[in-house]
């Protein structure tokens, strides 16, 4: 199974995927990820990847322009089976959901980041839009590490049990 993950702070996710369960996985070679920095896909001199909303508010959302010019540049390599973009108003992410996913073969995750992300992205690229719980969180990195390490572990040969949903998350 492939992750492309598209993030605006990518250290955020480094240090998670390097380590544990994720990284064993990547190891056996079972899954593979690749970060992407949106900053990459940014021009002008600052690579600025925020603006203000067009309708007006407080806060910055992340531009469409650099998301847009990287999940082509993916598309134009990759087939994906679903875009995933997490926010509050998604559908609730469930155990028949993470199955689901575990069956798929790419994946892209785009990680919202200030106070959101543009809509067109939302509209334009997004084929599931998934909340992973009531709360708000400071970006979409945190949720795309906890849906890549719940879907990971469905994987036959991740873990050392033969039924992995029977595992206790927290010991």
């Amino acid at each position: 199974m492939r992750f492309d993950i598209l993030s605006a702070n990518s250290r955020i996710l480094e240090s998670s995927l390097k380590n544990g369960l994720v990284s064993r996985a990547s190891d056996k070679d079972l899954i593979s990820y690749n970060i992407h920095n949106l900053r990459d896909y940014a021009e002008g001199k600052y690579k600025q990847i925020d603006d203000l909303p067009y309708g007006g508010g407080t806060g910055m959302i992340l531009k469409p322009e650099p998301i847009f010019r990287c999940a082509e540049m993916l598309k134009s390599k990759t087939v994906y089976d679903d875009i995933i973009y997490f926010s509050p108003q998604g559908l609730r992410l469930d155990q028949k959901m993470l199955n689901d996913f575990s069956l798929k073969n790419n994946l892209m995750i785009i990680c919202g980041h200030y106070k959101g992300t543009d809509e067109r992205v939302i509209k334009k690229l997004v084929t599931k839009e998934i909340s992973i719980g009531d709360y708000v969180l400071s970006c979409g990195d945190i949720a795309a590490m906890v849906f890549i390490d719940a879907v990971a572990r469905l994987i036959p040969a991740c873990l050392a049990t033969e039924n992995p949903q029977l595992l206790i998350l927290f010991r």
